[in-house]
């Protein structure tokens, strides 16, 4: 069964009433967020403006997941054509620009995600030129953080911060597709060279031998030597953050769908097998994959839509008819799960399109509530499943 055949395949009302719930709270956020950008989580179950950091006031683009906002609306727009929210997206390109003009809050692995979402995406859409400069802007700012010779991208902070250099994360996989599309865009191979040999280090020591994942992971950066995995978001070191196994899934498999490297696909399976054999009977995994049903922990909601959208991607990626319509089909239950129990569709009061994530239990930060890459991921997923003309932006 093709990819698309698959996405043809009849749908269930409660995904349509999903989406038409998810469509209609993006157009209702518009209008504050055109004059504020949203903070990372909910608080009680509404978004409030961007708290102050960097030293920028309130309401300012920074941090980490400004990108998912106008990379819902690019998905409202593709699914309905609505040239109210068409505007709204293109909107978002002045602020991005900007960002990378005044390298503001730059000093991150995450600009994959702000800059794919925001610039590349009316790039390939609409051939927006002003979009196309500011992610190459931010595709170099990118490769400053690839170290010599451990062959990595380091993830947070100033490059010369002694606690963060040498360090990188699973969630970095996801930063990697504006590399490939600046080499794409640009000629220039170093870019692809780069994501290449980041996600080769990390197939080699982010993945133990049983498919968990470490969350973070440091090398010696005048050796190159890789040094210890540890966690930042997880429950323990040695447990297995939910969030970081679902960025596996879906990061290795983009890997694979840029390079045609079998060793990426192979990460990826490892680290959708895990994830998928320590579910709880909902389907929609805890914060941590060592806790389950009785642990009394809290779901993460946004690792489950992350890892549909990476169960999908993987599925169209693997040639044995049997093991992809598996991974389909446990794509589709955990997805129907979301729909069913986690949707904002019958709780208008929200702001967020998926409740019950969690951000950084350890921190007690965005426990239990909506956030911006949830809801990003979700539509995504539902973009995927419901229509046939859907193409990845990644």
């Amino acid at each position: 069964m093709s990819a698309e055949a698959d996405r043809a395949a009849p749908t269930t009302d409660h995904l349509a009433v999903a989406w038409d719930a998810a469509v209609a709270t993006v157009r209702r956020n518009i209008a504050d967020f055109t004059t504020w950008y949203p903070d990372d989580t909910t608080t009680a179950g509404v978004y409030r403006p961007r708290t102050p950091r960097a030293g920028q006031p309130e309401g300012t683009n920074v941090g980490w997941t400004t990108g998912f906002w106008p990379g819902m609306l690019w998905l409202v727009w593709e699914g309905t054509g609505d040239e109210d929210v068409r505007r709204a997206a293109q909107r978002q390109v002045d602020s991005f620009s900007d960002r990378v003009r005044r390298e503001i809050d730059l000093d991150t692995h995450d600009l994959g995600f702000l800059y794919t979402l925001s610039c590349v995406t009316p790039w390939r859409l609409e051939g927006d030129e002003q979009a196309r400069d500011a992610a190459l802007k931010a595709a170099d700012h990118l490769m400053d953080r690839f170290l010599e010779p451990a062959g990595i991208i380091q993830a947070w902070g100033d490059l010369q911060n002694p606690l963060q250099r040498g360090r990188t994360i699973i969630d970095s996989l996801m930063n990697l597709p504006l590399l490939y599309w600046a080499a794409e865009t640009t000629g220039t191979p170093s870019f692809r060279d780069a994501a290449i040999r980041h996600t080769e280090q990390l197939r080699r020591h982010m993945i133990r031998p049983d498919g968990t994942t470490f969350h973070t992971f440091y090398w010696d950066t005048d050796t190159g030597e890789p040094l210890r995995g540890a966690t930042e978001q997880g429950h323990q070191d040695g447990s297995c953050w939910a969030r970081g196994q679902a960025w596996g899934i879906y990061g290795f498999a983009l890997g694979h769908r840029h390079v045609g490297e079998p060793s990426f696909l192979d990460a990826a399976r490892r680290c959708a097998d895990y994830f998928l054999t320590h579910l709880p009977d909902d389907r929609v995994a805890y914060w941590d994959l060592v806790f389950t049903d009785g642990s009394g922990q809290e779901r993460d909601s946004s690792a489950a839509a992350i890892a549909v959208c990476g169960l999908y991607e993987l599925a169209e990626q693997i040639d044995d008819f049997d093991t992809a319509l598996r991974y389909r089909a446990e794509a589709d239950a955990i997805l129907a799960s979301l729909t069913s129990a986690y949707s904002t569709a019958h709780d208008p009061g929200s702001t967020a399109l998926l409740l019950h994530g969690v951000y950084d239990k350890p921190k007690n930060v965005g426990v239990d509530e909506g956030n911006l890459w949830g809801d990003y991921f979700f539509l995504e997923a539902l973009s995927r499943r419901l229509r046939l003309d859907w193409h990845s932006c990644w």
